[in-house]
């Protein structure tokens, strides 16, 4: 994409051509999707290779696995498990804390981006419904996010109740990660549906409203180290609004707070919304270079 010169987003490129920026000097780099897309597909290339060559780097699934040998365990299924068993075998509780202090140093949410392989289906699929949604064959429809507070509240409550990990039999997550190591099962066609849930009904819905994994890592990205910076070249143009999985994290960029800022003098700020990915796609369109990566723990180093 080049977005100095044509302020060309997401929606209003092809596809492919979203794999790479061109920089203010002409030069193509690649973007953050293809940065992520790649990530993606080496953590689950390495899944597939510990269980069929027992290659023994990245070991199990995204449910529960071991790097170089550390456990490392969902912190919402862990919570399920408790709930369902009232007990917490060592290595769960080893996984789980691990994870955790890996996600408050790289940004809770990044999860979503950075890792999860339905962050892909979801991406092609966000693609095809915008297609759609542009030629007017279907609407575009939108929920309050916050519902996904209450999907996060009710698997656990089911959990509880059953005395089963209830959310795990219709995890899109765990049943495409479970797939690339083990290879495929019927619960495919479920994962197919929900994908075409996204496509025809409500872009990123299942990433938007349903998933308490996503939820839970928001839960702990909202005091994670690695942030999205804004600074005040920011002309308030709305792009990144229309390429943002979570648009509602990024207020600050829009024009009614431009006066606020400017009399509390706010050069720039952290995007601090829970919801926030961190994927990146608002750094990739931003012309005026106001979005940018930062560690905000930087100055403590």
């Amino acid at each position: 994409m080049d977005k100095y010169n044509n302020k060309e987003t997401i929606k209003n490129t092809s596809f492919w051509s979203t794999f790479f920026d061109v920089t203010k000097d002409g030069k193509s780099k690649f973007s953050y999707r293809m940065k992520r897309w790649i990530l993606v597909i080496a953590i689950h290339l390495l899944f597939f290779l510990s269980f069929f060559i027992d290659l023994q780097i990245l070991e199990g699934t995204l449910s529960g696995s071991r790097f170089l040998g550390f456990h490392m365990i969902d912190p919402y299924m862990t919570m399920e498990v408790f709930l369902a068993t009232f007990h917490l075998p060592i290595n769960i509780i080893i996984g789980t804390s691990t994870i955790v202090i890996v996600y408050l140093m790289v940004g809770g949410r990044s999860y979503c981006s950075w890792v999860c392989p339905y962050g892909i289906l979801s991406e092609i699929g966000e693609k095809w419904h915008n297609t759609l949604v542009n030629k007017k064959i279907i609407k575009s429809r939108k929920f309050d996010h916050r519902v996904r507070h209450i999907f996060w509240t009710i698997f656990l409550i089911l959990s509880f109740t059953s005395g089963f990990i209830v959310f795990e039999t219709i995890n899109v997550v765990g049943i495409l990660s479970r797939m690339m190591a083990y290879g495929w099962s019927l619960a495919l066609i479920w994962v197919l549906l929900v994908l075409i849930m996204e496509v025809f009904f409500s872009r990123r819905a299942w990433c938007t409203y349903i998933c308490p994994i996503g939820t839970t890592y928001g839960y702990i990205g909202k005091v994670s180290a690695l942030r999205i910076e804004w600074n005040d070249s920011c002309d308030s143009c709305m792009v990144c609004h229309d390429v943002c999985f979570e648009p509602q994290v990024l207020e600050i960029t829009k024009a009614k707070y431009k006066k606020q800022i400017d009399e509390k003098n706010i050069t720039d700020a952290y995007i601090t919304g829970a919801d926030c990915t961190l994927c990146g796609r608002c750094v990739d369109v931003c012309h005026e270079d106001a979005l940018k990566f930062d560690f905000r723990l930087k100055s403590l180093v």
